[in-house]
């Protein structure tokens, strides 16, 4: 049984940073890539950013430039470093992980507030 956990959400005004971790119970190089979602309410889960195997990332149009996404496989941790956060990246975020043929390893997820 796999575990994600996320930790490093809160409250922050606009413009400030925030970086959100995803402990995962066994080796990140077991899954194919890692990604964190968000989900703002009343709106449908969205991918946010991906970080596969080889090291390849993606990310949402409306955070490059501002998120990273990146990994430390001696933790076996994942990260999302959010700088310039806005108020429309309020939402809960969670960390997904993927190996071959699914990616149903989910975290329980972490509250982002970003308010004025």
């Amino acid at each position: 049984q796999v575990q994600l956990v996320e930790s490093g959400g809160g409250l922050v005004q606009p413009g400030e940073s925030l970086r959100l971790s995803c402990a995962a119970s066994r080796n990140i190089y077991s899954f194919n890539g890692m990604s964190w979602y968000r989900q703002a309410p009343g709106k449908e889960r969205e991918l946010v950013a991906t970080l596969t195997i080889g090291g390849v990332t993606k990310y949402l149009d409306s955070v490059k430039g501002r998120f990273t996404i990146s990994r430390d496989s001696a933790k076996n941790t994942v990260y999302l470093q959010m700088n310039g956060l806005k108020p429309e990246d309020t939402a809960v975020y969670y960390c997904n992980a993927c190996q071959t043929g699914s990616c149903a390893y989910w975290g329980q997820g972490t509250q982002v507030t970003v308010s004025s």
